[in-house]
């Protein structure tokens, strides 16, 4: 009887938008997340323009730069060509230039680490429990 699937390492950071930096205020807006003994990379993004619209009221702020920067970043983590020459960046590159502060409206979290058996399923968690919008059947159902 085979025993339970090995667990492997994995890394993530959380993609955040942050409208005005001196504020210290962020809208959790990705994932990305990294197993390399899987040979997994994949990031997820969600931004929701009301939200955001609400959060970044400054009619300076450049919600369409900031929309195409989010958009870039799961074809970068998927390693696709139109990117340029970081989509041809191996995995742990590309992960790690995803994750490194490079723009003051769009910043990555603090690395994090974990174990897992299945990266896509824990990629799927991360993006429903840090970014999705709560709603009140999740409330309901205890998920806080």
């Amino acid at each position: 009887m085979p025993g339970p699937a090995p667990l492997s390492p994995f890394e993530y950071a959380v993609v955040r938008v942050v409208p005005r930096p001196e504020r210290g205020e962020c809208l959790n807006a990705g994932v990305v997340l990294i197993c390399r003994p899987k040979r997994f990379l994949a990031a997820r993004v969600f931004l929701d323009p009301a939200r955001l619209a609400a959060f970044a009221a400054d009619p300076a702020f450049d919600h369409e730069g900031v929309g195409a920067h989010l958009a870039l970043i799961p074809r970068i983590a998927a390693g696709d060509p139109g990117t340029g020459p970081i989509g041809r960046l191996s995995q742990t590159e590309r992960f790690h230039w995803l994750v490194a502060p490079q723009s003051t409206m769009v910043q990555p979290s603090a690395v994090h680490t974990g174990l897992c058996v299945d990266p896509a399923a824990v990629l799927e968690r991360l993006l429903a429990t840090l970014v999705l919008p709560l709603i009140a059947a999740d409330l309901d159902n205890g998920r806080r």
